[in-house]
């Protein structure tokens, strides 16, 4: 069935309710449950603040970075309290939608459980949300939650 579950995690509500789903499919299946978090590099108008004040607020990408590692490390926490086995978790930085589908296809990934909606900007309302890219975009199965 599912061995390999991916779960893009962004820290909001969503995320964490598509997190509990793929916890009970890895329960349901014996398979095994990656988390990933992406965020987005910044805009060279913030690079070009942070050369004329170098140490505030500081690299923009560290802090990003550091942000996007407290968030997957608390779903990987969650994941481990709601019964998850061996639960793995990975940061990357770039394009959020094509990010997941990358992922997943480097990493042998069978199944993608998102959330529907998390904490994207107004861009998103536009052009569209990440899950809905994702389910255009990847080749394996995308479970909406």
């Amino acid at each position: 069935m599912f061995k390999n579950i991916l779960v893009p995690v962004d820290g909001s509500d969503n995320a964490y309710h598509a997190l509990e789903h793929a916890v009970a499919v890895q329960k349901a299946t014996g398979g095994s449950l990656t988390l990933l978090t992406i965020y987005r590099h910044h805009s060279m108008l913030e690079a070009s603040l942070s050369m004329v004040r170098p140490g505030e607020p500081g690299n923009m990408d560290d802090i990003m970075r550091g942000h996007a590692k407290e968030v997957a490390e608390q779903a990987k926490k969650r994941a481990i309290e709601l019964g998850a086995a061996d639960p793995r978790a990975f940061v990357r930085n770039g394009p959020v939608a094509r990010g997941i589908v990358a992922f997943g296809e480097e990493h042998g990934i069978d199944l993608i459980v998102i959330g529907s909606r998390g904490l994207g900007s107004v861009e998103s309302y536009l052009l569209g949300s990440v899950s809905h890219k994702v389910t255009a975009l990847a080749d394996c199965p995308v479970l909406v939650v």
